[in-house]
């Protein structure tokens, strides 16, 4: 059997979420118990970017492609983990150059938001000028494990850069026990139409 790395956030009431909003969080409530002689059931409020996620090109782009448009043969097979916990702002063309990236490759980005659970203002991410390199080579996939793979942009080019080039983008992966090196990656978001993302069960098997 191979090792399986599971590389998902847990969904739970106090996770990480984005800027650490009380309104992002999810909620888990119970809706009927034992005590009053049911089955135990729970109702789920949750937010589509919650915790390890799948965007569709709707969250960035007017018009844009929903998230059922992303197949899972894409979500689903070799990948690379790049151990980039040295920068300490951002991820540019310079610093990914000397990977050797080629095209079509699934690409799972490691900072230094693996090393903690707490939502980091200052989380490392791919600047515009990274994220036009990696469409012109025609990537397949980027999954960063920061909550966004950009901040500070204005126009959020990042996004809007990979998802234009048809370059699927994944967040909120957990790499802290995951060494960089090759892997077959799974990912499987919820399967949910019409909408903007979808959180996702996510892990390596190395």
């Amino acid at each position: 059997m191979p090792k399986i790395y599971d590389i998902s956030m847990t969904i739970e009431e106090n996770m990480q979420v984005w800027k650490s909003y009380e309104q992002k969080k999810p909620r888990i409530t119970n809706v009927q118990n034992h005590d009053e002689g049911k089955p135990h059931e729970s109702l789920l409020t949750i937010n589509t970017h919650t915790g390890t996620h799948v965007d569709a090109p709707l969250h960035m782009l007017a018009g844009g492609a929903t998230i059922e448009t992303i197949s899972l043969e894409r979500l689903i097979g070799p990948a690379r983990v790049l151990d980039l916990t040295h920068l300490k702002e951002f991820i540019t063309k310079e610093d990914l150059e000397p990977f050797a990236i080629q095209r079509g490759e699934r690409l799972l980005f490691k900072t230094t938001s693996s090393l903690t659970e707490e939502f980091m203002l200052d989380f490392v991410f791919l600047r515009e000028d990274g994220a036009k390199y990696l469409a012109d080579i025609g990537v397949g996939l980027i999954a960063t494990d920061a909550l966004g793979i950009e901040r500070a942009q204005a126009e959020y080019p990042t996004h809007r850069t990979l998802m234009r080039n048809d370059v699927i983008i994944v967040e909120g992966v957990r790499l802290k026990d995951v060494e960089a090196g090759n892997y077959t990656l799974v990912i499987a978001p919820l399967k949910l139409t019409g909408i903007d993302a979808a959180p996702a069960r996510a892990f390596l098997m190395a």
